[in-house]
């Protein structure tokens, strides 16, 4: 998850003099046999399957595609490609585990990439495709076989299982985000997560924020040697797990060959290229043409024809590549013509309203 760049100027310094001089300092590291880190035990509650993430996932349907394997229900999605029994196994999997963070900001302020300590926990799964324009702040998703905390409300593509309390605080110094380092996490710490219902978890988001509620965290230590052992003792449980995880997984990609999900998968990857140029529409004397500022998918339509409108009032809004754009009223007056649906998929200039000025 790590790499040393050096810049070097070769005037000064030779790169086959910088090469010997690296070989020379490789060879006086210990054996990473040996190797221990400073950890600690996160201990996070996990609201499990969140109203916010339900939320997401239903705007998502509504207005992005609602035919994904992935929907209604990511954890139905998760157990199926796991080979899972039912959904309470996932959430076995899930509480049973423990993080191992490899890394911070894989989707900004803090968020860590994160991986099971121990391989029989490790669920895989795909990513949304195309990404959603809205994740809640901190739900927690599984992309792959690592597990995510958003650190702020954002697009995103992570499979959800649920959402957690702030892993950033901007604006107030704690016990837990002290001056200088606004995140909560740290590499080689261990995330665990306990359960606890949503309208707790709004509270406790609260507390965690102010700083009036500590989580419990536990010092500890990460010996390389003790992990290899523990693999080694595992190996033939890990070894049948994965073998039944990929048949399933195998038999879930057949299913998308059968359907067409891989076609249709394309095709909704493919809503941000541009097509042929838009037509243009014939608009008389006092009436103003708005057109699309980009290839999009028109996502959202918020006026109807005979509306009134001030000039900035919000008329649409298209998603391309995660992000939202607004379409905005370019005057006052009264919406014409409304000349695109939900769902449409809209090339660079295209018309998308006609507004009569008043």
């Amino acid at each position: 998850m790590r790499s040393l760049q050096i810049h070097h100027d070769p005037a000064r310094l030779p790169l086959a003099t910088l090469i010997r001089v690296l070989d020379d300092l490789e060879g006086e590291l210990p054996s990473v046999d040996h190797l221990e880190l400073p950890t600690r035990t996160v201990w996070m509650p996990l609201s499990w399957d969140d109203p916010a993430t339900r939320e997401a996932i239903s705007r998502y349907m509504r207005v992005v595609r609602d035919d994904a394997p992935w929907c209604p229900s990511n954890l139905e999605f998760i157990r199926r490609v796991n080979g899972l029994g039912s959904t309470l196994d996932v959430r076995r999997v899930v509480f049973d585990a423990r993080y191992l963070v490899l890394g911070l900001g894989d989707v900004y302020l803090g968020a860590p990439v994160a991986t099971p300590y121990d391989p029989r926990h490790r669920l895989v799964t795909t990513k949304y495709n195309p990404a959603r324009t809205w994740t809640p702040e901190n739900a927690v998703g599984i992309g792959g076989a690592y597990l995510c905390i958003y650190g702020m409300e954002g697009p995103g593509g992570y499979q959800f299982v649920g959402r957690t309390v702030p892993v950033w605080n901007t604006h107030r110094e704690t016990a837990q985000f002290v001056a200088g380092t606004p995140w909560l996490l740290r590499s080689f710490d261990q995330l665990a997560f306990y359960p606890v219902e949503a309208d707790e978890l709004l509270e406790l988001r609260r507390q965690v924020r102010a700083g009036t509620h500590e989580l419990r965290i536990e010092p500890g230590r990460f010996s390389l040697r003790e992990y290899r052992a523990f693999l080694a003792s595992i190996a033939g449980d890990a070894a049948a797990f994965k073998a039944r995880q990929q048949a399933a997984f195998d038999e879930e990609r057949q299913r998308w060959r059968e359907s067409g999900e891989l076609e249709a998968a394309r095709r909704h990857a493919g809503i941000v290229a541009a097509e042929a140029p838009a037509a243009e529409v014939e608009a008389g004397e006092g009436f103003e043409v708005v057109s699309a500022p980009l290839g999009a998918q028109v996502w959202r339509i918020v006026v109807a024809p005979g509306q009134r409108v001030r000039g900035g009032d919000e008329l649409a809004v298209l998603e391309a590549m995660k992000t939202e754009t607004r379409v905005v009223a370019p005057c006052d007056g009264r919406v014409d013509r409304v000349l695109c649906s939900e769902r449409q998929i809209v090339s660079p200039g295209a018309p998308l309203f006609v507004v009569e000025a008043s």
